[in-house]
């Protein structure tokens, strides 16, 4: 890909958070299913209502755009999915899995933190107010997850604590 503009490369970032919720959509039912904890499963079910919200909006972004966004998968998001499904697959006591959920969840949020940040500051920027707006809305539900996974992995404490050796 050529950089050769501030457009291009908001093009780009678009394409890379596309790829990256719809990989996101297709692990998080699994995430949920391998959490133990009723709390964890809700926080995973939930964030996946989220995240198909997330991915309309930014739909809705490229269609607004005068520009060809060009498709493309997020390596990054493969990456974060792939150690994620190591814990889905993983055997051993249901609270450590879950907080290893948690982990790899947290692990994904934090990047989706840092390319909806980019993104929403690349629209500002290029005078996309209505796109900024819809990618704030975005990034907050995103800060909002981490703190939920926080809340959740502080709520399993206890059963980690017994679980130690």
């Amino acid at each position: 890909m050529k950089l050769d503009s501030l457009e291009t490369l908001f093009a780009g970032e678009l394409a890379d958070l596309r790829s990256a919720e719809s990989q996101l959509i297709k692990a998080l039912p699994k995430m949920a299913k391998a959490a133990n904890s009723p709390k964890l499963k809700q926080a995973f079910e939930g964030h996946l209502e989220e995240t198909k919200a997330q991915a309309e909006r930014l739909d809705e972004i490229i269609q607004s755009l005068d520009r060809k966004v060009p498709s493309k998968k997020c390596k990054a998001m493969e990456g974060l999915i792939e150690e994620g499904s190591e814990v889905v697959s993983a055997d051993g006591d249901p609270a450590v899995i879950d907080a290893a959920l948690i982990a790899s969840a947290q692990r994904v949020e934090h990047y989706e933190i840092a390319a909806y940040g980019c993104a929403r500051t690349f629209a500002e920027l290029l005078g996309l107010t209505d796109a900024a707006k819809l990618l704030e809305e975005s990034l907050e539900e995103e800060k909002q997850a981490d703190i939920k996974l926080t809340k959740v992995a502080k709520s399993i404490d206890n059963s980690l604590q017994a679980a130690a050796p």
